[in-house]
């Protein structure tokens, strides 16, 4: 079983290079839990299990004409609890080219990320 520490390297790692769905797969549990700042008509503010979570992620590709780059910082690590940031100059469908900011957190149980849940 990955320490909390394995975890978070591996997923900045992924989620630096824009691998979501790889460290979705690899990372996160079954039941695993995703909350957004805010709903939108494409995607909800609460996502359960890693199914639907992946499924969320093919529809937030689908609004996206082109990612330009893609960045996570460090990521920190308290106990089970693991936050960083991520930035992200994309191109959105129908909206043009806009630079994204968040802050990331995660918790991990059992060597799995439990939840994560976005802040702008």
């Amino acid at each position: 079983m990955l320490s909390t520490q394995q975890i978070a390297s591996r997923l900045a790692d992924l989620v630096g290079k824009g691998e979501f769905e790889a460290a979705q797969k690899e990372l996160f549990a079954e039941d695993a839990v995703s909350i957004e700042p805010q709903p939108s008509e494409h995607i909800a503010k609460e996502t359960k299990g890693l199914r639907a979570i992946i499924e969320k992620g093919h529809k937030w590709e689908e609004m996206v004409d082109k990612i330009h780059s893609c960045s996570a910082s460090k990521p920190l690590v308290a106990g089970n609890a693991i936050a960083m940031t991520l930035a992200m100059d994309v191109t959105m469908k129908g909206r043009g080219r806009m630079q994204l900011a968040e802050i990331c957190a995660y918790e991990v149980k059992d060597g799995k990320i439990a939840s994560e849940q976005f802040f702008m």
